[in-house]
């Protein structure tokens, strides 16, 4: 039993925090690849 808790204690808190971290810096990739999307649309627009 101490075995499992040990190997919960030592993998489980990394994998939370991991993930909570991948899904935070997901939002934050798609708003800036929206925002150098509309930039580079308006870079074209502005060159005609």
């Amino acid at each position: 039993m101490d075995n499992i808790q040990s190997i919960i204690a030592n993998l489980g808190f990394p994998i939370a925090i991991s993930l909570y971290l991948l899904v935070r810096i997901e939002g934050k990739l798609q708003a800036l690849t929206d925002s150098i999307n509309e930039l580079s649309g308006n870079i074209i627009k502005l060159n005609k």
